[in-house]
């Protein structure tokens, strides 16, 4: 199978996965549904399918506009809020798409009924994919706008961790640079951050995503997915692991935070285009 990564409003990801056989396509998190539509026909490709990580609008927006255009196409979830909704899923549900096949990962704190699909190829030798939407990111986690470090944990270090190392991580935002600044914070020493930083800083400066990485690289600078080493734990002056998550979240939201920055509904208001687009935009 091929991820065609897709740019959309300020830095989110959208993803057209295409089984190069018979040109069948999956789209990851339709926010904006006439790009969607443009690569497609591009592609050649025949859409079978919408799959949405959690119900905000910069991941679900686009979904109403293509159930109309195509009463149809499914739209896969595990929320209720999710717009356009067809097919609620639940944890560990197998769906199959010709030869792709995708299990759905429950994993709420950053909304109650956020989803991950894990998608692998039946016959194929590439590594398997995983789309994390605003739970995993490169070098970082979501925010917990509904949920709790405990969650987050199990997110993480139990259901993403059983994954096989190899697969490939592909998440909803660019907040790659960002996200590894922090990590160099927590882990000023940490060789794999500073190279992972200036490789990431040299795709950002070009336009270039930094996505995938691996779950196997997220183990190495990620510093969410190190709460059980010492260097994290010294900084967080924490032991336990849940409460090692939950000062790193509280560390990560503060920092450096932008003295303009918009409240949180707000800001959430404005990526979704419900406020004026005049405004400021925030990561």
């Amino acid at each position: 199978m091929r991820v065609k990564v897709i740019s959309v409003l300020d830095d989110n990801y959208m993803y057209l996965i295409i089984e190069e056989r018979t040109k069948d396509a999956i789209a990851v998190d339709a926010s904006v549904s006439k790009k969607l539509l443009d690569i497609v026909r591009k592609e050649d490709a025949n859409l079978k399918a919408i799959l949405t990580t959690h119900h905000h609008l910069d991941h679900s927006r686009g979904n109403a506009d293509l159930v109309q255009r195509f009463p149809d196409l499914p739209v896969y979830g595990a929320d209720d809020r999710i717009g356009g909704l067809t097919h609620k899923v639940i944890h560990n549900q197998v769906l199959k798409f010709g030869d792709i096949n995708v299990r759905c990962l429950f994993t709420p704190c950053h909304t109650t009924g956020h989803i991950c699909f894990y998608m692998w190829e039946d016959g194929c030798p590439d590594a398997p994919a995983l789309f994390s939407g605003d739970t995993l990111f490169i070098g970082g986690c979501g925010q917990f706008f509904e949920g709790t470090a405990d969650q987050m944990y199990k997110n993480l270090l139990e259901t993403l961790s059983s994954l096989p190392p190899e697969t490939k991580v592909f998440c909803g935002h660019e907040y790659t640079v960002r996200n590894l600044k922090f990590a160099l914070k927590v882990e000023p020493d940490n060789e794999h951050v500073k190279e992972k930083l200036a490789w990431a800083k040299a795709r950002d400066e070009d336009d270039i995503p930094t996505v995938p990485s691996s779950l196997e690289e997220e183990f190495l600078y990620n510093p969410f997915m190190r709460v059980r080493e010492e260097a994290v734990q010294k900084f967080t002056g924490k032991t336990d692991p849940v409460e090692v998550m939950r000062v790193l979240r509280k560390e990560k939201d503060e920092f450096k935070k932008p003295k303009d920055r918009l409240p949180i509904p707000a800001l959430l208001a404005y990526q979704w285009g419900l406020l004026s687009q005049s405004l400021p935009a925030q990561k």
